[in-house]
Parts: C-alpha cells; sequence; structure tokens
C-alpha cells in the first residue's frame, strides 16, 4: 500500500489507544447531540410558546423530515466509507475527484426533493384525521422546513466528511454554533416576531446551514486530506456509496415509518395528547441514542482507514475497546434517564397537563431501550465502514423495522397503551441478538 502522499501528521497513523480514541469520538457525541437540539429546542419553544397541539405537529411532519435525513444520510455514510476506503488504499487523487462528484449529487438530489415535497405535502395532511388547526401547523412547518433541503445535504454530508480528515474540532464548532444559533433564533421568531411554528422551522434550516457554508470553504482548501477537485463522474462509485449507506438510509426511513405507526397508535389510544407524548419521549430517546451515534460517527472513519490498510491489529483494538465504552454508557444512560423523567418531561409541558402523565410513564418504559441501542447503532455502522453494506442494511432494516413493527403491532393489542412504549425496548433486545449473531459469523473474516 503506498500512502506516500498523506500529510506527516495524519491521524491513523496514531496508535489506537483510549485517548486516541476519545479524540475521534468526542467531537462527534457531542456535534450530535447539538444536532439533535436543532429538532428538540423547535419542541421546547413551540410547546411552551405556541401549544401542544403544535408540538404534535411538529411529530407528524417528522416521516417527511425523515425522508431528507435517510437519502443524506445514505449519501454521507456510505460515501465516506468508500472515499476513506480508497484513501487507506493510497488513491488520494481518485478520491478527491469522487467526493467533489457525490458532492454534487447531494444538491442535485436536494433540489429534486425540495420540489416533490412542494407537491405532495398538502395532499398528505389533508387526508389524515386531523383538526384544521393542527393541520395548518403541519403545513406551515413542512413548508418552510423544506427551503433547506439542500443545506441539509451538504450539512450531514461536510460533518462526517470533516471527521474522516481529521477535522473534528471544527465540525463540533459548525455543529455547536449551528445549535446556538437555532436556540437564538427560536425565540426571536416565535416569542418577539411573532412567527408562529414557521418560525421554528427557519430557525432550524438557518442552523443546519452554518455547516454546509463552513464546508464549502473548508473542503477548497487544498491543504486538507479532502479537497474539491473537478469531479469524474463515475456511476459505479455513485452506486457503491448508496449501497454501502443503505443501512443507514434503511434507518432513517424505517424511523419515519416507525413514527407514522406510533402516532397512529396515540390517536386510537390517547388521542393528540399520546401524540404530544409520544414527541416528548421521542426527543430524550433521541437526546440519549445521539451519543451512541456520534460514537459510531466518530470511529466509523478510522474502521474504513484500517480496514483498507489491511491493518488487523488495530482494527481489532479499536472494535474491543469500543464494545467496552458503548456497554459502560448504555447502563449510565438507562439508569439517568429513568431517574431524571419527570424532569425532562417538566422542561417540555406542565405537570397539570394530561399529557405529563402520559410522557413520564412512557419515558419511564421506553427508556429501558437505552441498554439495546448503543451496540445495535454500533454493529450497523461498522459493517458499512467495512464496506459490508447489506449485513449493515439487513441489522438496520430488521431493527428498524421487522422487529419494531411486529412488537408494535402485538404487545399495544395485549396490554394497551403501556405495550406502546415497551416495542421499542422488545424490538431493541431481538435486534441485540441478531447483532451478536453477526458480528460473531464474521469475526473470522473481517479478523477484529
Amino acid at each position: 500500500m503506498n500512502n506516500k502522499n498523506l500529510p506527516a501528521e495524519n491521524v491513523y497513523q496514531k496508535p489506537v489507544t483510549l485517548k486516541n480514541i476519545m479524540k475521534f469520538a468526542v467531537p462527534t457525541i457531542v456535534m450530535t447531540v447539538f444536532m439533535s437540539f436543532y429538532t428538540m429546542v423547535d419542541g421546547l419553544f413551540v410547546s411552551n410558546l405556541i401549544g401542544t397541539g403544535a408540538l404534535s405537529a411538529i411529530n407528524l411532519t417528522a416521516p417527511a423530515i425523515t425522508l431528507v435525513t435517510a437519502v443524506s444520510t445514505m449519501l454521507a455514510t456510505g460515501g465516506s466509507a468508500v472515499i476513506m476506503k480508497k484513501m487507506g488504499a493510497g488513491l488520494q487523487e481518485e478520491s478527491r475527484q469522487d467526493f467533489t462528484f457525490l458532492i454534487l449529487v447531494n444538491v442535485a438530489v436536494g433540489l429534486i426533493m425540495y420540489l416533490i415535497g412542494r407537491v405532495v405535502m398538502q395532499p398528505i395532511f389533508s387526508s389524515m384525521s386531523l383538526s384544521s388547526e393542527v393541520s395548518g401547523y403541519c403545513s406551515e412547518y413542512l413548508e418552510r422546513y423544506l427551503l433547506f433541503t439542500v443545506p441539509i445535504l451538504l450539512m450531514n454530508n461536510f460533518t462526517l466528511y470533516m471527521i474522516a480528515i481529521g477535522k473534528s474540532q471544527v465540525s463540533l464548532i459548525c455543529t455547536a454554533a449551528g445549535g446556538v444559533l437555532n436556540i437564538v433564533l427560536d425565540y426571536v421568531f416565535i416569542a418577539i416576531l411573532d412567527m408562529g411554528i414557521g418560525g421554528a422551522a427557519i430557525a432550524t434550516g438557518l442552523g443546519y446551514s452554518v455547516t454546509a457554508v463552513a464546508g464549502l470553504f473548508i473542503f477548497s482548501d487544498k491543504k486538507n486530506l479532502l479537497y474539491f477537485k473537478k469531479p469524474v463522474v463515475r456511476p459505479e462509485v455513485l452506486l457503491h456509496a448508496a449501497s454501502n449507506g443503505s443501512s443507514e438510509m434503511a434507518t432513517s426511513l424505517v424511523t419515519g415509518i416507525v413514527t407514522l405507526m406510533f402516532n397512529w397508535i396515540m390517536l386510537k389510544y390517547a388521542g393528540e395528547d399520546g401524540v404530544a407524548a409520544i414527541t416528548i419521549i421521542m426527543y430524550v430517546l433521541m437526546f440519549a441514542g445521539s451519543i451512541y451515534t456520534g460514537y459510531a460517527y466518530g470511529v466509523a472513519p478510522m474502521i474504513s482507514f484500517y480496514y483498507g490498510e489491511k491493518n488487523q491489529l488495530k482494527l481489532k483494538s479499536l472494535i474491543t475497546a469500543s464494545l467496552k465504552i458503548i456497554g459502560a454508557v448504555s447502563v449510565l444512560a438507562m439508569a439517568l434517564s429513568i431517574a431524571a423523567t419527570r424532569p425532562l418531561v417538566s422542561v417540555f409541558v406542565r405537570p397539570e397537563n394530561p399529557v405529563f402523565g402520559l410522557a413520564v410513564t412512557g419515558n419511564r418504559l421506553c427508556s429501558l431501550a437505552l441498554l439495546f441501542i448503543g451496540f445495535n447503532i454500533f454493529a450497523s455502522s461498522m459493517f458499512t465502514a467495512l464496506s459490508n453494506g447489506f449485513i449493515s442494511a439487513l441489522l438496520a432494516f430488521t431493527r428498524s423495522f421487522v422487529f419494531m413493527v411486529a412488537a408494535m403491532l402485538i404487545l399495544p393489542a395485549v396490554l394497551g397503551i403501556n405495550g406502546a412504549w415497551l416495542a421499542n425496548p422488545a424490538a431493541e433486545l431481538m435486534a441485540l441478538f441478531l447483532s451478536a449473531f453477526m458480528f460473531f459469523r464474521y469475526k473470522k473474516r473481517y479478523r477484529y
């Protein structure tokens, strides 16, 4: 392998120690936590300044928003794995050409998604059994959000590519700046300018745009490991990136479908109050899950690089250490979520509101899933980084859709609304068994 063109300070040449792993992971963990704030802050301001009806609308628009996230995640994670594998194999110029090509694909896809979204938005909301107030909130929020489709795609891609070239700190700064901007603009647009739920969507979009704009400057600098270069259209690169990142796309898409199903179940058992309650619980789970996702994003480029470099010793050390870290964090996350349930829920809704009791009970039951989520997220991400998109997609699809749908169809029918809260932990536990099976099945092949 020829790595003579890599910079002397290349971070991948350092030994695999807890300190060096966390140099990659901590910035991305903090970054994904900030990213989770984008939606959570909207919910916080909307719930307190507009009402729980508007909070329900944010959750009802989540499946459409998830579609945008799904496509960007597919191109970002799949493309990053493909390009960093080439980089590890010494194909630097080809990697830069492919990188530029994939970024342009993101722009084109974003424009297409924006146009389609504007056309199908109204018919979808009109077909749902919603009050006129909530339906109006849904349309207003999504219409504003779709304006930022291209920046959202670029943000997700530039975030991972910054991590891949060893600029996790820069990525973190951009994400933090976007989060702060989102918070400030939420207050200005909703509380001061009285722009309503549409102001929340615009604040979120502008927050996303910080990383998108910064990335254009960062990847124009030829001093970086990756930078913009005249693209070469290689359809096989796009196909490989899309197939390799399909698991992450499946996870996002299925999340939207499951969210839709949760909304239907909540409307059946508890009406629009139930939708507001599940929205709050999803915020809490999303916040905790962002820790695992951040860690997986942080170490994924390292896994891809060591795999391309054929360095089994570093690969094994990295994965072993990762499992230990995730195990410790999982126990702590579950304990904290259960202990802090009432304070967390009270941030969004007052105790006298009927949504409060629903959300408290639901969060305590759903928190059991935090014991398993981290391992499942890491397993899927690991196989993507190893360029085994099929197994990664299988794990993601069965976890997020097959097991989840089965649990949601069976448990609520038997246990009522408590069954809906337990569906997530049950699905994650089933997924953990499958993740463990695949991990040991491919251990000899990848020598981790």
